[in-house]
Order: C-alpha cells, then sequence, then structure tokens
C-alpha cells in the first residue's frame, strides 16, 4: 500500500554496492531488539521518545528583507502536525520516529509522492536489512523486509536520521553494543534475585538415621518428621527428635546485590542515554526538565528541523524561507514563580500577545483580535524616540 501504485523511482539497469572511502560495507541490519526488550532500556527510550513525540512540527517561511516569519498553513504542515500517514497520528508518528532512533541509532522515513510530486505521506521504514548502492551516480537505500520483499528507493526520497555517527560514511553505529555488558550484568542479577526466591524452598535440612531401616520405612520416617513440624501449623517452632535420628539443618544464604548498587547499574544505562532517573520516573523539577532539554531534546529537534527542510523542500523553495522547526514550549514545566516572571518581562516589553501569555500558564486563550493584542507597561519607550522622551 505504501511503494504500491506510484512506485518510487528505480534504478532501471545494473546497480553496484556503494563503495566506500573508509572501507566500512554500507549496509545496515537491524540489531538491537536485544536491548529494547530490557525494561530499562525501554522506560529510558519511552522517556525520550513521549517528551520529544510532544516537539511541535512547524512550515514556516522566514522573509529576508524584514526577517518576519510567518507559519504556512498548506499540505506539509497537516502532514506534521496532524496525519502524516493514514495509518499514524502525528504524535505516534513521532514516537516511532524517536524510538526506531534510539533502538536502531538509523530511521528512515519514506517520503511518499503522488504523479505531479506532491507529497502525499510520511512512513517510517522498519526494514530488517538496508544497503546503499549506487547507480548513474546517484545513491538509492534498498530495503528487505522481514519477509523477504525489497524495495529500492532514491536516497532524496527519504530523510534519515542518525545517532553515533561516526565509523560509517552514510549510517550511525549499527548496533548498541557498548550497552550489551551492562544488560548482561542486569540479567545476571535478575536470575541471581529469582534464584535467591526459589532457593527458599530447596532442602532445609538432612535426617540421618543412626539405624538401617528400609528405603519406604525411611520415606515415611521423613514424612512424619515434615508433617509434625515443617508446616504452618507448628506454632511453636520448635522440633523434636529420638534417638534413631539425627536432623542437620542446612542454610542457605543467596548472594543478591543491594538497591544502592541496583540503582548504579541502573544508572549506567540512563547515562547511556543522557538521562536522569527523574525523567524516567517524570517525578523531576524544573532544572532537571531544562537540563533534559537542552541535552536530549534540544539535538533531536534540531537535525529533524534540519532534515526535513532539506528533503522536504527543493534548494529553490529553501531560498524562499521555506524550512521545518521542531520546537516545544519549555515554560510548560517552569515552575509558577519562573512564569511568573517571564510572563512579566514579555508584556512589560510588549514582545507577547494576550493568548500567548495564557498559554504559558496552560489556560484557556481568547482567541481572534483581542487574544492577539500586546500590551506593554507606560515605563517602556522606543530607543528612537529617548532623546525626545527625554526633552533634549
Amino acid at each position: 500500500m505504501i511503494f504500491g501504485g506510484n512506485k518510487p523511482r528505480q534504478p532501471t539497469g545494473q546497480s553496484t554496492q556503494l563503495k566506500m572511502l573508509n572501507g566500512f560495507t554500507p549496509v545496515f541490519s537491524q540489531f538491537g531488539n536485544d536491548a529494547y526488550s530490557s525494561d530499562v532500556v525501554r522506560s529510558a527510550i519511552d522517556a525520550i521518545a513521549r517528551n520529544g513525540a510532544k516537539l511541535q512540527p512547524k512550515h514556516i517561511r522566514r522573509n529576508a528583507k524584514d526577517r518576519s516569519v510567518s507559519l504556512a498553513d498548506d499540505n506539509i504542515q497537516y502532514l506534521l502536525s496532524v496525519q502524516p500517514n493514514p495509518f499514524m497520528n502525528a504524535y505516534i508518528f513521532r514516537y516511532k520516529v524517536i524510538t526506531q532512533l534510539y533502538v536502531q541509532n538509523n530511521v528512515f522515513i519514506y517520503i511518499q509522492l503522488d504523479s505531479d510530486g506532491v507529497i502525499k505521506g510520511l512512513y517510517p521504514i522498519n526494514a530488517s536489512r538496508t544497503e546503499f548502492v549506487e547507480y548513474n551516480g546517484e545513491i538509492f537505500a534498498k530495503f528487505t523486509f522481514i519477509n523477504g520483499n525489497h524495495i529500492t528507493v532514491p536516497y532524496t526520497d527519504l530523510i534519515h536520521l542518525r545517532r553515533f555517527f561516526y565509523k560509517d560514511d552514510l549510517f550511525g553505529e549499527t548496533n548498541n553494543s557498548a550497552l550489551y555488558p551492562t544488560l548482561e550484568l542486569i540479567h545476571t542479577t535478575d536470575q541471581g534475585i529469582i534464584n535467591a526466591v526459589k532457593s527458599s524452598a530447596f532442602i532445609r535440612g538432612i535426617l540421618k538415621f543412626t539405624q538401617i531401616l528400609k528405603r519406604q520405612d525411611k520415606k515415611d520416617r521423613t514424612k512424619d518428621f515434615m508433617d509434625d513440624y515443617m508446616n504452618i501449623n507448628n506454632n511453636g517452632g520448635v522440633a523434636s527428635v529420638d534417638g534413631s535420628m539425627d536432623y542437620q539443618e542446612l542454610k542457605s544464604e543467596p548472594k543478591i546485590i543491594n538497591a544502592p548498587q541496583m540503582d548504579a547499574i541502573k544508572q549506567k544505562i540512563y547515562d547511556y542515554f543522557s538521562i536522569s532517573k527523574e525523567i524516567v520516573t517524570s517525578s523531576y523539577d524544573e532544572n532537571q526538565w531544562n537540563a533534559f532539554y537542552e541535552s536530549v531534546l534540544e539535538p533531536i529537534a534540531i537535525q529533524m528541523s534540519q532534515e526535513f527542510t532539506a528533503k522536504l523542500f527543493s534548494s529553490k523553495e529553501q531560498g524562499f524561507g521555506n524550512e521545518v522547526i521542531f520546537e516545544a514550549n519549555r515554560l510548560q514545566y517552569a515552575s509558577n514563580t519562573t512564569k511568573v516572571a517571564v510572563g512579566t518581562f514579555l508584556t512589560n516589553i510588549g514582545a507577547a500577545s494576550l493568548d500567548q501569555i495564557l498559554d504559558i500558564f496552560n489556560m484557556p486563550t481568547i482567541g481572534g483580535e483581542e487574544g492577539n493584542r500586546r500590551v506593554q507597561t507606560l515605563n517602556m519607550v522606543n530607543a528612537t524616540k529617548a532623546d525626545e522622551y527625554q526633552g533634549v
């Protein structure tokens, strides 16, 4: 359904695998699902994705003459902010894109065009294998899916986001192998806790008979001992044996790590994704949120803004100021004290409308001309009128 009908342009002749100067093979295979199966990794990536999905995309036009910015109300804005494709709304689309980026370190978004070259949809591609090929001096991406089907798409028709962009010339790092030692430690720790719980059901002691008994007699006497002393009805907690047997208790003391040690191991995972425990558990304060935004969300927003702009608009369209930006209202997570201070400053200089101030406090907006009205304190004066104002 995505590639049918108006299929993307493909090489008509023999293509060859793209050759890299650094010797790396331009092939990417999914190799991150094992890491995502860890609850610690999944909770960390989910925290990034669900907050990153709240970034608001906007198709804007910048006027080079007066440096004004206008919001475009067109098909691209609808795809970005409402429904990129028939199967996803905008929030789910961004969530999936960011999740794939952090699980696989690469994410490809196919730009679906109609016969007139108009953008119809944006689709994150979840292929099991991706290979770059070259044909007539142009780069194509060949996607192979888990059912064996494949499709070849011009690289110019793909939005490509990546992390850990170092070794390969086109791909981000193809796995999260740096996480595996820590994940193995967490797995071993979890197994140790499970075994410690199970050990409580193991043998608690040994009955040693001082005389030779038949096999059945030993079973019967052992059962009698357990029924009398190894059940919850023995409130006294005392057991006695006669001279025909000795009871030797076996103490099992499984070794497991304590809570601070477990937290330290989890923190290694959080450090890998540059987030804190407070972000994962949604118990952050204003400063913690600002640090998370600047170190994690803002780099994602910058990369998405630049890549969406480069691939959704031609050079001519970009020359006319067309651009995609992803932004967030950071003040929504600020304290009321900070909101009041910012709101007061912006109104003092006439930089914000009434609706913008209300939006800072998550209050219903007024709308219309009244909502767009700006107010300003009389203590401020136009810089060009300052001398006249002072009577000079």
